[in-house]
C-alpha cells in the first residue's frame, strides 16, 4: 500500500492538471467573448457569458485551493508536523487523515 506522501503526490499531480485545464478553459472563454458584441444580458440561449465566466472562475478557485492544501500537506510531511492539528496541536485521527489526507485540523477543531 502506498504511503501518504505518495498518495498526496498523486493528488497534487491530479489537482495541478485540473488547475491547468480550467485555466485554459477560462482563457478560452475570455478570448471568445472579448471580440463579441453579444448582448448576453438578453441572450435567448439561457446562461450569460458573465454567468459562465463567474461559474468557471469559482470552480477554478476551488481547484487552486485543493492544490494549495495538498502542497501544504506535503510540506507538513517534510517538516514532521503532518497529522498534527494546526489549531489545537492534538493528533488528527487516522480515520480523518484517511478520508481527508490534506486536512489541517482535527475533527474537534474542524
Amino acid at each position: 500500500m502506498p504511503d501518504v506522501a505518495d498518495l498526496l503526490a498523486a493528488e497534487r499531480a491530479e489537482a495541478a492538471a485540473q488547475v491547468a485545464s480550467l485555466e485554459a478553459d477560462f482563457a478560452a472563454l475570455v478570448a471568445s467573448s472579448a471580440d463579441s458584441n453579444a448582448d448576453d444580458e438578453h441572450d435567448p440561449e439561457g446562461a450569460t457569458i458573465g454567468f459562465e465566466r463567474a461559474q468557471l472562475s469559482a470552480v477554478l478557485d476551488v481547484a487552486r485551493r485543493r492544490l494549495a492544501d495538498v502542497e501544504a500537506a506535503l510540506e507538513r510531511i517534510g517538516a514532521g508536523t503532518y497529522g498534527v492539528c494546526e489549531t489545537c496541536g492534538a493528533t488528527i485521527g487516522a480515520e480523518r487523515l484517511a478520508a481527508l489526507p490534506a486536512t489541517r485540523r482535527c475533527i474537534g477543531c474542524a
